[in-house]
């Protein structure tokens, strides 16, 4: 009887453990949130783009490279949704083409996450990080951007235990990167409890040939990485904590955190205007709806604009909003020359104007 009893007190002990942190989750998820339509002049959907262009670079020259096809567990995937690389050009407004590989790669597994793109001032060569999930698997792909011929040249695969739930990446040499991890765990039951418990044992990990070290912890959930235009600091989405955390790096390639700004929303990637150092996110208002993703209830788009992050009083702005009925699950935005390119998880495209 004594035992029952016990037993009895545990669950119910559990019971009510598990109702509190669920509560917590669905505050930290701004569950609750509902999104007022905030849309943006002349915005059309980019053709060619139907499973998800979930990060996305523009370069100087006005070339987006967007990363589709991205299958990750627990979220909407078509079955004819493939991994690939396709360029956009902001100048021409043509529809996008993809890029063919070409080297040692099975394309056929390609599975683009997060991208980023690095240019060497010794010859104006440009390659493409690509955060790469091949059978659920994560690794890190580099490439060599062959503009002329629209090819991406596959160098090399990195893997490395450090790198084990890699979301997003900045390059910042040849061959190094500073990269984000989104979980601790690496399977799916326990990054559930991860989750629910709020656990912050997430980090920004550097690598190159000579090292690979975690730099930087203590996020529940590391998400979106970029780097300042002056290449001093690297700014960080603590994506469960509606912040983006600015961390200062240091000559042994650490990162020391200076601040956080609170975004209002659960921003995903970050882009950073290079003219004038503006931080731009696609990010998801509701985080319960995109967990969810119910088709007849989706996920709300939203895009956060911050402008002088580094002063005393950062000005945050939502600069577009969506309930699901145009875009679903926007997880990237990035100007160029008054034009807007919005990107999603696994939904479509979209192209704006600003002014």
């Amino acid at each position: 009887m004594a035992r029952l009893v016990l037993l009895s007190v545990l669950g119910v002990a559990l019971a009510a453990l598990v109702g509190e942190r669920y509560f917590a989750l669905r505050n930290l998820s701004l569950a609750s949130r509902e999104l007022t339509q905030n849309h943006l002049p002349n915005c059309r959907l980019v053709k060619g783009i139907e499973y998800g262009s979930e990060d996305l670079t523009i370069l100087e020259d006005g070339l987006a490279l967007i990363s589709t096809g991205l299958k990750y567990p627990g979220l909407p995937c078509s079955p004819d949704a493939v991994g690939k690389i396709v360029v956009l050009n902001m100048r021409s407004g043509e529809n996008p083409i993809e890029l063919k590989i070409k080297g040692d790669f099975d394309a056929s597994s390609f599975n683009p996450h997060g991208i980023s793109v690095y240019t060497d001032e010794k010859d104006g060569s440009r390659y493409l990080f690509v955060v790469n999930h091949p059978h659920g698997n994560c690794q890190v792909e580099i490439f060599k951007f062959v503009e002329e011929e629209n090819t991406l040249v596959h160098l090399k695969t990195i893997k490395h235990e450090l790198l084990h739930n890699t979301n997003d990446i900045v390059a910042v040499g040849v061959d190094s990167f500073y990269a984000t991890n989104d979980h601790y765990f690496t399977f799916e039951v326990l990054k559930l409890l991860e989750l629910l418990f709020s656990l912050a044992w997430c980090d920004v990990v550097y690598y190159s040939p000579e090292e690979v070290k975690s730099v930087a912890g203590g996020f529940p959930s590391a998400n979106g990485i970029s780097i300042s235009p002056n290449k001093r600091y690297l700014y960080v989405s603590d994506i469960m904590n509606h912040k983006i955390a600015v961390m200062e790096i240091q000559k042994d390639n650490t990162l020391s955190r200076v601040k956080e700004v609170a975004v209002g929303s659960l921003c995903d990637n970050i882009e950073v205007d290079r003219e004038t150092g503006d931080l731009w996110s696609g990010c998801h208002p509701n985080g319960m709806k995109f967990f969810t993703s119910d088709a007849n209830d989706p996920p709300g788009s939203e895009v956060i604009r911050i402008q002088n992050i580094h002063s005393e009083e950062p000005v945050v702005t939502q600069v577009y909003a969506d309930d699901g009925k145009v875009l679903i699950g926007s997880s990237v935005a990035a100007p160029y020359k008054g034009q807007l390119l919005i990107g999603t998880v696994y939904h479509k495209t979209l192209y704006c104007d600003l002014n």
